[in-house]
């Protein structure tokens, strides 16, 4: 895929986000919840602070509107009582499958489109004659 493609699945995908019904989140608040997500934990506040390279008082801001939509929680570490562990919720899950469906949906529809011009009349040859080793018989 070179960037243009991967940019316009990008805006198909975000387009189709902002009309889906659900949160509105912002970079920060999706890279937190995919990283609570998709990758193994405990998270941590300090953790995914050096994960993603943002200050702590970034990542507890993101987390407080994560947790205002319902999409992840913060449990108390029993290791360590100064911290706390990120988790998603059932809601965070489904909203990352969610996006998940429309970015599969989006990449079927581009390729829908670019296979498309091969099916156009006229780009068709006859094959009722082919021989099925792409020879036509010209015996009548």
């Amino acid at each position: 895929m070179d960037r243009a493609a991967a940019l316009a699945l990008l805006r198909d995908v975000l387009a189709e986000t902002v009309r889906a019904d659900g949160p509105d989140l912002n970079a920060r608040q999706a890279a937190i919840l995919f990283r609570v997500s998709l990758d193994p934990g405990p998270h941590t506040v300090r953790g995914l602070a050096e994960a993603l390279s943002l200050g702590k008082p970034a990542v507890s801001r993101a987390l407080d509107a994560l947790s205002g939509l319902g999409l992840a929680i913060r449990l108390p570490d029993d290791s360590d009582r100064r911290s706390v562990i990120v988790q998603p919720t059932a809601r965070g899950l489904a909203a990352l499958h969610s996006l998940a469906d429309r970015v599969i949906r989006s990449e079927r529809r581009r390729e829908t489109v670019s296979i498309k011009p091969m099916f156009q009349p006229g780009h068709l040859r006859d094959t009722s004659r082919d021989n099925g080793a792409g020879h036509t018989s010209h015996a009548a």
